[in-house]
């Protein structure tokens, strides 16, 4: 489960879920467009178009899927109610990730049930270069006892373990000042699939 507001999906999103899939041997990567986002502001386009730009930018991908469930369900869209649909899917004995960055993962104490994320699956957190800085103490004592060092051992169970994972690409785009530039009729160039930013363009996305 790779989660967000995709606002809008750029190809930072999509090389991370190609090499999370690489480096864990994964079956496939649900991209999981937020419906109503609890820890952040209403995204600029609706749900439905996120969602469909997310299929534009994945298109023949192998392993990546664009998954709609949190736009089927009412309410703010809670990574553990996500992960339990995705568990009933699966079954008690599939192993199931649920990957995060790394600024989401310093506020993953204040998030809906935090405990109830290890009880369904692992976490794998999509390090950044100054990952090593000190964690808040609320988020150290939720992850206490529960970090792995390597693919292998958090692989050897189905849920439970929290694994920090430096990806080779780091692609440093940011959905961010993409919308600025959208905003600002500059170009957005090689920081969107084709597909998604020929949409954009055609359709008038995050123009101001």
């Amino acid at each position: 489960m790779l989660g967000g507001t995709f606002d809008p999906v750029h190809l930072g999103h999509l090389r991370s879920a190609v090499e999370l899939r690489e480096a864990l041997e994964l079956d496939r990567v649900h991209m999981i467009p937020a419906s109503v986002p609890p820890l952040r502001g209403e995204p600029r386009v609706s749900p439905e178009q996120r969602l469909a730009l997310l299929r534009l930018g994945i298109g023949d991908t192998p392993g990546l899927v664009a998954d709609p469930r949190e736009l089927h369900r009412a309410g703010p869209s809670f990574s553990a109610d996500t992960l339990a649909s995705l568990r009933e899917e699966v079954g008690p004995g599939a192993r199931l990730v649920m990957a995060l960055g790394h600024d989401a993962f310093l506020r993953l104490a204040d998030w809906h049930e935090p405990e109830r994320l290890f009880a369904l699956a692992h976490l794998v957190v999509i390090d950044r270069p100054d990952f090593e800085a000190p964690l808040p103490a609320a988020l150290d004592a939720l992850i206490a006892g529960r970090e792995v060092a390597g693919v292998e051992a958090l692989m050897a169970s189905p849920a439970g373990c929290l694994l920090r994972l430096a990806l080779p690409s780091r692609m440093a785009i940011s959905a961010t000042e993409v919308r600025r530039r959208l905003a600002q009729g500059r170009s957005v160039r090689y920081l969107l699939p084709e597909a998604v930013e020929r949409h954009l363009l055609e359709h008038g996305l995050y123009r101001s």
